[in-house]
């Protein structure tokens, strides 16, 4: 039987260039310690609400998304995450089930406007070498050819600095904090002012970031990639603006396509080894990691965990805005854990203790969170199923004598490319005391967060020595378990003995699949510095019981029906709460340890695509998807002086 919703009103209700010129300083340390830095700011309350955002939306001033024919502006985005119904650049309408609690408009700040302006007069940019190339774009082979024309210029390959109109950059700067500080509504929508650091490698590495500002408090001009591509010198900017009163963190994104980059044994250069220093700048800068979003998921890869059932989850295992593999070794999240393990048990620090958020890097100023409305991310070029790859080529498109084709095995042929690999994907989620920018930017900074791949599920994880069954219906649950534990995010210290007793608790979205199991990830390393994982179920829907063998629970035989995408109405959950401890604990070992909730299968995107076509689903392509969401890990240490 599946539990009552009243599980889900339950948690929501009781447990629920240059910097120098600067706005006024706000009262932040210079220099500060990552203990001060991460105890900055928020609210005194208890952190007992969830709150669902998106760190990561494109607008027409983003160089890409101006070339995909987006239009929108910060205006339009904020709008859309309130509830607002906007326009997708092929003219469709675009709109949430739901609002959203907060959200950043994250443009490049590399080129910011800079595309938009070459199409009109009377500015310097109209006269930029790639300029006609812009004003001349209508197809979509011929939009993509744009963008393409302009990597020489972002990659220092042609000198940029004689091309960049520093009136267009500083305008589109300001629209952004403008329109931010306008849509910022303390209690009931945060509006952040952000942008992203376009950073990747001659390789095309990817090492892009977003960085959030806490609060009006903005530099002048964004740091870009045409001041460093380390990110390095990002976070020495980021302190540097610190002192000044600026305070704000950096989100890494797609290490999944960063080619083995993001999470290395070494510093950027790849030869100097990582010390604590270097682990501290990082993490001061760099609390918490965006582990999903449409250009798929990177919490592991199935050569990284084999062991893992779950492990191909939404994949996109290339290398951004190209068809070259990515190397795995070095680009996921959970290896990241055991490697900040394994640094940090050789006495070099940890700098990949992060928490974990989803966002969906939409470029239509509105991101497509759901399989069945969804619009993909490149507005014109990837507007239809057709141009995302999802059905097969008509023999008359438009399009058949301009790009490559691919088949499915079927003998069908298909718009070659990567779009079929990208996904509905994701959702940042936050426990903070109330909905403001302090509040929120705190529960970011202390990581207690967590991620989903689009439905609204929410997730709770504490670690503590005394919790047991009877907690679990306890009425001040959550009170006591930040009375005597430490939510996701945090440090415990272990006792010898059983070891920590684990709170792990799901709730559904009321508008999405049920769930179907509740499961714990670790990551650890021994006394000899080897660092191992194991993927433990400790709660079944349906009333069925882990396997105490294979840590596994049964299936529970949710099915989809692919001629309809109806679901199974009568198995799941809809909410999965457990205690649990770790069978095989070690006090000598150190321990990351975090949350995966798995919802019923449903029907894919590109399954719903073929359906309303009028076709069958592509061969090579995943027709189900469990969607999931994922909690920051706790960190556990040893009880060793």
């Amino acid at each position: 039987m599946r539990s009552k919703l009243v599980g889900f009103l339950a948690l929501v209700l009781s447990a629920c260039g240059s910097a120098s010129d600067v706005s006024p300083a706000s009262e932040v340390p210079a220099q500060p310690s990552l203990e001060s830095v991460e105890s900055e700011g928020g609210s005194d309350g208890l952190p007992l609400n969830a709150y669902f955002g998106d760190l990561h939306v494109h607008t027409r001033y983003s160089f890409d998304a101006f070339a995909f024919g987006t239009i929108a502006g910060p205006e339009e985005a904020y709008a859309f995450a309130k509830g607002e119904t906007i326009q997708h650049p092929a003219g469709f309408d675009m709109r949430l089930d739901r609002p959203l609690d907060f959200l950043a408009v994250s443009d490049h700040g590399v080129y910011l406007g800079m595309m938009g302006a070459m199409t009109r007069p009377g500015t310097a940019a109209y006269d930029h070498p790639i300029a006609e190339d812009v004003r001349r774009a209508d197809t979509p082979e011929e939009r993509l050819a744009a963008y393409r024309s302009l990597f020489p210029y972002l990659t220092k390959e042609t000198s940029p600095g004689d091309y960049i109109d520093r009136n267009t950059v500083s305008n589109a700067w300001s629209d952004i904090i403008r329109s931010a500080n306008r849509h910022n509504a303390p209690g009931q929508f945060t509006a952040f002012i952000g942008y992203e650091y376009t950073a990747s490698t001659p390789e095309r590495d990817n090492l892009h970031r977003n960085v959030i500002f806490r609060t009006a408090n903005a530099p002048v001009q964004p740091f870009t990639r045409l001041n460093s591509t380390n990110p390095e010198d990002l976070w020495r900017e980021m302190d540097r603006w610190r002192e000044l009163g600026i305070e704000s963190i950096s989100i890494p994104h797609n290490p999944n396509g960063s080619g083995g980059r993001m999470f290395e044994y070494t510093r950027h250069d790849q030869t100097t080894p990582i010390d604590p220093a270097y682990s501290e700048l990082r993490m001061r800068n760099e609390p918490i990691v965006e582990i999903t979003q449409v250009k798929g998921t990177s919490e592991t890869h199935p050569a990284l965990s084999p062991n893992d059932e779950w492990a191909g989850f939404e994949i996109t295992d290339l290398k951004v805005a190209s068809t070259i593999v990515s190397n795995p070794d070095g680009s996921y999240v959970r290896q990241a854990y055991r490697r900040g393990l394994e640094l940090d048990h050789q006495g070099q620090g940890n700098p990949y203790e992060f928490g974990l958020i989803g966002s969906s890097d939409t470029h239509v100023a509105a991101g497509a969170f759901r399989e069945d409305d969804y619009w993909s991310k490149v507005g014109l070029v990837d507007s239809t199923p057709e141009l995302r790859s999802s059905v097969p080529m008509a023999p008359d498109s438009e399009h058949a004598d301009h790009v490559e084709t691919v088949s499915d095995g079927s003998g069908r042929q298909y718009q070659d490319g990567y779009f079929q690999y990208w996904g509905a994907s994701g959702l940042a989620g936050v426990w903070a005391a109330e909905n403001t920018r302090e509040a929120i930017f705190s529960a970011m900074r202390r990581r207690e967060t967590f991620a989903t791949s689009g439905p609204r599920i929410r997730v709770r994880f504490f670690a503590g020595e005394q919790f047991d069954e009877s907690d679990l219906t306890a009425p001040d649950l959550i009170e006591r378990a930040y009375e005597v534990g430490v939510p996701m995010g945090g440090e415990f210290k272990a006792e010898p003995g059983d070891g920590p007793s684990f709170i792990a608790w799901a709730v559904r979205d009321p508008l999405d699949a049920p769930l179907q199991r509740l499961q714990i990830i670790k990551a650890w390393v021994d006394e000899t510095g080897e660092s191992s994982e194991q993927v433990f179920d400790v709660a079944c829907s349906d009333g069925l019981a882990v396997d105490p063998q294979t840590h596994r629970c049964p299936d529970n035989g949710a099915a989809v029906n692919l001629q309809s995408c109806s679901v199974s109405d009568d198995v799941g959950a809809d909410e999965l709460k457990t205690v649990w401890q770790d069978p095989d604990f070690q006090a000598t070992d150190a321990a990351a340890y975090y949350v995966r909730v798995i919802q019923n299968p449903t029907c894919r995107w590109s399954t719903w695509d073929a359906l309303r076509e009028g076709v069958a689903p592509r061969e090579d392509l995943p027709r189900t998807i469990q969607d999931r969401a994922w909690s920051s890990p706790i960190w556990v240490s040893p009880d060793i002086d």
